[in-house]
C-alpha cells in the first residue's frame, strides 16, 4: 500500500517508530467527530427528502434510522476487514434530488422501490468492469452541473427564511458564519444545533409534544415502476456515483489508500438494497467523513487510521436511536427554519458542484444546458429535471462535438 502521508517527525516515538506515542485515542476521536458531523450537518436533508417522496413522520425516522445503522456496519466491517480507513456513508445529494423530485406515481412504495433497484445499479457497477467504466464515462462537468440544479432552489432557502422569518433565520445564520470563521468543519452542526434551540423555543406555541422517544422501524414494501426507475432510481444512481462515490475514492487514493472498489461497491449496494423497506436509501463511499478519517488529522501513523474509520460504526448506531426525535424535531418545526438550515448544510456543496460544473471551458454551455433544466423543476412524461438536464447537456454536448468537426 502506497501510503504518501507521511508523518511530521514530532509524531515519532524515540524508538523511531511513528505515532505510537499517539495511542488510540486520537483515531477513536477522530472518527466520532466524523460520525456526529457527517450526521448533524445533513440529518435535516435527509429527512426533508424522504417527506418530498411521500414518508411519513415516522417513515422518515424509519429510514434514517436504517441508513445509520447500515453505514455504521459497513464502515465497521469494511474498515475491519481491509486495515484501511473505508468510511461508508449516505447520499446527501440523493437526499436532495429526492425534494427536487417529489411524490411519483405509487407514492412512497414506489419510492423505496426506486431506493432498491438504485442499489442493484451499484451492484452492477461493482460486478460489470464495462458497466462500471459506462458510469464513469458520464462527463463529470454534466454530473456536477446537474447536481448543482439540483441544489440551487433548496441553497436558496436561507434568504427566503431571513425574508419570512428573521428572528428564527437569523440566529441560525449567524451561528453558521461565526462558529465556521473560527473552525469551519463545526459551522454546519452549530447551525443545525441552533435551529433545534429554534425549534424548541417556539415549541409551546405549536403545541409541541412527543409521546415516545424511542426508534421507529416501520416496514415499507417496495413498488417497482417504470416512472420510479427512471425518474428516481436511474437519477439517483448517477448522483450518487458521480457526487459520492469517485469523490470518496479520490479522497482514499490522495491520502495514500488503494480501496477495494468493487468490493465496496457490492456491499454498498447489497447494504442499499436491504435497507430500502425500512425506507432507507442508497449507501456509498464517504467523501468529507472519509477525509476526516484518512488524513493525517486522524492519526500520524496511516496504518492506524482505519481505526477512525471504524469507529464512526458503533458512533453512527448511537447517533440512528435519535431519528425520532430528529423526525419529531423536523414535524413540529416552521419549514422555513428547516430549508434555512438545510440550505446552509449544503452551500458547500453547490459551490464544489458549480465549480465543477464550470472547470472546462469548453464544456461549460453543455454544464449550463444541464444545469438550468435540472434546477428549472420541469417534469415531463412523468420523470423529473434531473434526468433531463443530464439528457439535454449530453445532446448539447454531442452537437458542439459534431459541429466543430
Amino acid at each position: 500500500m502506497d501510503m504518501r502521508t507521511a508523518p511530521r517527525a514530532s509524531d515519532y516515538d524515540t524508538d523511531g517508530q511513528p505515532g505510537r506515542s499517539v495511542g488510540l485515542t486520537q483515531p477513536i476521536i477522530a472518527g466520532i467527530v466524523a460520525a456526529f458531523v457527517g450526521f448533524a450537518g445533513v440529518f435535516t436533508v435527509v429527512l426533508q427528502g424522504f417527506i418530498a417522496v411521500g414518508a411519513t413522520p415516522t417513515q422518515a425516522a424509519s429510514g434514517l434510522l436504517a441508513i445509520c445503522f447500515g453505514q455504521g456496519l459497513l464502515s465497521l466491517l469494511l474498515s475491519w476487514r481491509y486495515r484501511i480507513p473505508i468510511a461508508i456513508a449516505w447520499s446527501t445529494p440523493g437526499s436532495v434530488l429526492f425534494a427536487a423530485t417529489g411524490i411519483i406515481e405509487g407514492g412512497f412504495p414506489a419510492a423505496v422501490g426506486a431506493f432498491a433497484m438504485a442499489g442493484a445499479l451499484i451492484i452492477a457497477a461493482g460486478l460489470f468492469k464495462p458497466f462500471g467504466r459506462l458510469v464513469s464515462a458520464i462527463p463529470p462537468v454534466l454530473a456536477s452541473a446537474m447536481l448543482a440544479g439540483i441544489l440551487l432552489g433548496l441553497c436558496l432557502a436561507p434568504a427566503k427564511a431571513v425574508a419570512l422569518e428573521p428572528t428564527l433565520a437569523i440566529p441560525v445564520i449567524l451561528a453558521w458564519a461565526i462558529v465556521g470563521r473560527i473552525q469551519k468543519i463545526w459551522a454546519v452542526p452549530a447551525a443545525v444545533v441552533t435551529a433545534v434551540a429554534m425549534i424548541i423555543w417556539t415549541a409551546p406555541a405549536t403545541g409541541w409534544s412527543i409521546d415516545h422517544m424511542t426508534p421507529d422501524i416501520t416496514f415499507v414494501w417496495p413498488v417497482f415502476t417504470l416512472q420510479g426507475l427512471v425518474s428516481l432510481a436511474i437519477p439517483l444512481f448517477i448522483v450518487t456515483m458521480a457526487s459520492q462515490n469517485l469523490p470518496g475514492i479520490a479522497v482514499m487514493k490522495a491520502n495514500g489508500y488503494e480501496p477495494p472498489v468493487a468490493t465496496v461497491f457490492v456491499s454498498t449496494g447489497i447494504g442499499s438494497i436491504l435497507v430500502a423497506p425500512f425506507g432507507g436509501h442508497t449507501l456509498n463511499f464517504a467523501a468529507i467523513t472519509a477525509a476526516m478519517c484518512a488524513g493525517p488529522d486522524a492519526h500520524p501513523d496511516p496504518s492506524r487510521r482505519w481505526i477512525a474509520s471504524f469507529t464512526t460504526g458503533p458512533a453512527y448506531f448511537v447517533l440512528g436511536l435519535g431519528a425520532t426525535l430528529a423526525a419529531a424535531l423536523i414535524a413540529v418545526a416552521p419549514p422555513v427554519l428547516i430549508q434555512a438550515a438545510t440550505g446552509l448544510a449544503l452551500l458547500g456543496a453547490f459551490g464544489g458542484a458549480l465549480a465543477g460544473a464550470t472547470a472546462v471551458p469548453a464544456h461549460r454551455d453543455a454544464a449550463m444546458v444541464t444545469f438550468v433544466t435540472a434546477a428549472s423543476g420541469l417534469s415531463f412524461l412523468g420523470i423529473g429535471a434531473a434526468f433531463w438536464g443530464l439528457i439535454a447537456g449530453g445532446a448539447f454536448m454531442l452537437l458542439n462535438r459534431k459541429w466543430s468537426r
